[in-house]
């Protein structure tokens, strides 16, 4: 099979599609015929080397397709079922992979759609579980208007909370029709949200990373109120939380995403693709930072 692979880091220039080994499900697990794969910010910083020491690497975990082979045990898919889910070998860059944790494609979405959505919706899930965010809560998050941010805002107005969110002001109309109240960051932020909040908020999430995190602590009533998924040595000098996928990820929304979205309560991302053969050119795009949305790849 082709897959993305580098066997040194640096610029995008590096990665290559190369032949290798068709890969085979595991107990639990399936094979899926790739039709499309999600990027992420974790492909260009692996690129770099700032995560992975070891070469060579294979890239993506998130994907969508059509199932090809059942691992031992596997009894809720049949081939020729269409999934999504999460690659946890890091290697969903390519013309089949491994799902070992996957969800039926609801009828209303296709590939690309539900290709977008595992890795943002999952590390948002989590975290709004790290901080107990429920019915009523008052969440503060820095970050709203990306799309981690975003499918944050959204899964917990759908549980219920009220949501403050930090963005540019140019995605302040966006962050309304989420239904969160948004604020400007940047200097002066936490002033302006006691103006909305006087007594400040109940929890605080910070997606952006942007070393608000003692503001975000004063504003949530201490460091043990705050999650960071963004700032990972601002998380240590200030005692926050960093939400790490290794400490229990939140894949029960796997199930949830088709109701979510046929609910109106989460909104699919816009979404530009690119064909695996350019994964050079879809890593520019999502280092860059230019535009919204969600880069994925298809393939076939």
């Amino acid at each position: 099979m082709k897959a993305v692979r580098f066997d040194r880091f640096g610029g995008p220039e590096v990665l290559e599609l190369v032949d290798l080994p068709d890969p085979h499900p595991g107990p639990g697990e399936v094979r899926i015929a790739v039709r499309a794969a999600g990027v992420n910010a974790s492909d260009w910083k692996k690129r770099q080397g700032l995560m992975d020491p070891d070469l060579p690497q294979t890239l993506g975990y998130e994907a969508a397709g059509v199932v090809d082979e059942l691992g031992d045990g596997v009894t809720d898919v049949r081939g020729g079922d269409r999934v999504f889910g999460f690659c946890t070998d890091g290697a969903a860059q390519a013309e089949l992979a491994v799902l070992s944790h996957y969800a039926p494609v609801p009828a209303s979405l296709d590939f690309v759609d539900v290709a977008a959505l595992p890795a943002a919706v999952e590390t948002a899930a989590r975290a709004l579980d790290q901080l107990g965010v429920t019915d009523g809560t008052a969440l503060l998050v820095n970050g709203a208007s990306g799309n981690v941010g975003s499918a944050a805002v959204q899964l917990a107005v759908a549980r219920g909370a009220r949501v403050i969110g930090t963005a540019s002001a140019r995605n302040h109309d966006l962050l309304h029709s989420f239904g969160a109240e948004p604020v400007s960051y940047g200097e002066g932020m936490a002033g302006r949200v006691r103006v909305l909040a006087p007594d400040g908020v109940d929890r605080a999430l910070d997606v952006a990373g942007s070393g608000v995190l003692p503001d975000l602590i004063g504003l949530a009533g201490g460091a043990d109120h705050v999650v960071t998924i963004a700032d990972f040595f601002g998380a240590r000098e200030h005692g926050v939380r960093f939400s790490r996928g290794d400490e229990g990820r939140a894949l029960y929304v796997l199930g949830q995403i088709g109701d979510l979205v046929e609910a109106g309560q989460l909104r699919l991302p816009e979404v530009r693709t690119f064909p695996l053969d350019d994964v050079a050119d879809a890593q520019r795009a999502v280092e860059s930072g230019a535009g919204h949305g969600k880069i994925v790849l298809t393939v076939g």
